[in-house]
């Protein structure tokens, strides 16, 4: 089966709602500073992008889970592949992560997340498909509103493929 990709999202766009999302996290926490936990691997271009426009002390840490595999849909069973490497407990968190889908890796994750005693924990996903939640979960601060749509770019992949464009792109699988 071979895929091709139709444009969804342009860098453009990207980056302006980026800017937006980084001027609310400096209102929401003016004079204080903020962790960011990135869900690798999707989540590392979104994270960058955004730490980089925040204009608050900024420490960074990062989480692997999985529930895809190479796979285009989730499998339901959340692994923790890397856990942090520092405490947040006192430390305001802010979870960032690439798509918020079914809700089960991120529901999973938040909990584990919450029995560490931050001072604040918070999710920001540069994208949502709502209609695709099989458990109810909300992110605090959302780049884009999808579809239920397969979409890759700007870190997120297809079997570890597509992560480096610059834009987010409709795959669309032809039979051959």
């Amino acid at each position: 089966m071979a895929e091709r990709l139709t444009t969804m999202i342009s860098e453009e766009e990207i980056l302006a709602r980026v800017t937006e999302i980084a001027e609310q996290i400096n209102k929401d926490y003016a004079g204080e500073e903020v962790h960011l936990v990135c869900v690798l691997r999707g989540g590392s271009f979104f994270m960058c992008s955004l730490a980089k426009r925040i204009t608050l002390p900024v420490t960074l840490d990062f989480i692997s889970c999985s529930s895809y595999g190479n796979d285009t849909k989730s499998s339901g069973v959340v692994r923790i592949v890397k856990d942090l490497s520092d405490s947040i407990v006192g430390k305001n968190v802010i979870v960032i992560e690439d798509v918020v889908d079914t809700g089960r890796t991120l529901s999973y994750l938040l909990k584990m997340l919450s029995e560490r005693q931050p001072k604040s924990l918070k999710l920001c996903s540069l994208l949502d498909k709502p209609s695709r939640r099989v458990v109810e979960i909300e992110a605090d601060y959302v780049g884009f509103t999808i579809p239920d749509k397969f979409v890759v770019g700007y870190g997120l992949d297809y079997a570890q493929k597509y992560r480096n464009l610059p834009y987010i792109a409709e795959v669309v699988f032809d039979e051959e």
